[in-house]
């Protein structure tokens, strides 16, 4: 049975070939972008398969009535994808105000709308599937990344949060973390510039440097596999909460977590100390 998708941030990249995929083996899909004339060819190819509707994810109230003409346009909604957002590079030292709330209007906040403005219509039917794409870079910390990871972090709490409350409605939430995929053309001799970049203080200069030899070597993951495999999730009957897009980072992971585990075992002693010896109720 062929289903409808709604898809953000579907011009380019990952959101682009999620759209292809799932346009290509017969479902519908409202692609939302800034700039929709970049769905041109798919509505040439697919015709009323596609929905293109143009739309800032951090206009709330132009997000709910992009869902709303989604709905009523298709009569349903399947699968939510929430993909639309970008990576403010920059040391915590280096990033504005705005530049830091610009991250998280986009990549958090544009988020919750969707998920809000989605959830009554999936609750009604009984049955839906958001997925929420995070990235590697939620469940880790590393330099020159403090905006983009914090947003990141935060989305995988709300999207885990989400999944408990909205299980009994017959809903399901899966949170994607990709590692690095080949979504821009050509060889960018600074793999940190991504047109999000704070002004640079020279006194990182050798962190940036250095970060930006390490990416450089980064395997680079194929988008039209990962499309696939998206396909496979949302057809499952028990889909994962998490799941990683890619094996280059799992044996970081996994010394990452491992490492947390022993900080809080190695500071019990600290946390009995700053519990107290207080004999009263706890209210």
């Amino acid at each position: 049975m062929s289903k409808v998708w709604l898809v953000t941030g579907s011009s380019r990249g990952l959101g682009r070939c999620f759209v292809e995929a799932a346009l290509s083996r017969g479902d519908k899909v409202a692609a939302i972008a800034r700039n929709t004339g970049s769905l041109d060819d798919l509505v040439a190819a697919h015709g009323d398969q596609v929905l293109p509707l143009k739309l800032d994810v951090t206009d709330k109230a132009a997000v709910f009535e992009s869902v709303k003409r989604a709905q009523e346009h298709f009569g349903r909604l399947d699968v939510i994808v929430n993909n639309a957002g970008y990576a403010q590079i920059g040391a915590v030292e280096e990033l504005t105000e705005q530049e830091l709330r610009d991250q998280f209007e986009t990549n958090f906040f544009g988020a919750v709308w969707v998920i809000q403005a989605a959830l009554p219509y999936l609750r009604e039917q009984g049955a839906g599937h958001i997925v929420q794409m995070s990235s590697v870079a939620g469940l880790i910390a590393m330099p020159l990344g403090g905006a983009y990871q914090a947003s990141k972090w935060a989305l995988e709490a709300l999207n885990e949060t989400l999944a408990k409350e909205v299980a009994d409605f017959g809903i399901k939430v899966t949170v994607i973390e990709p590692a690095g995929f080949a979504t821009r053309s050509g060889k960018n001799p600074d793999p940190l510039d991504n047109g999000h970049m704070a002004e640079a203080n020279p006194v990182y200069g050798d962190l940036r440097q250095r970060l930006a030899e390490v990416m450089g070597k980064q395997p680079a993951g194929d988008p039209a596999a990962a499309a696939q495999t998206l396909l496979k999730i949302v057809d499952s009957d028990n889909p994962p909460l998490r799941v990683l897009f890619g094996q280059g980072f799992h044996q970081m992971l996994q010394q990452v977590y491992a490492d947390r585990l022993k900080t809080w075992s190695d500071g019990q002693d600290l946390s009995a100390e700053a519990q107290g010896n207080l004999d009263r109720e706890v209210r």
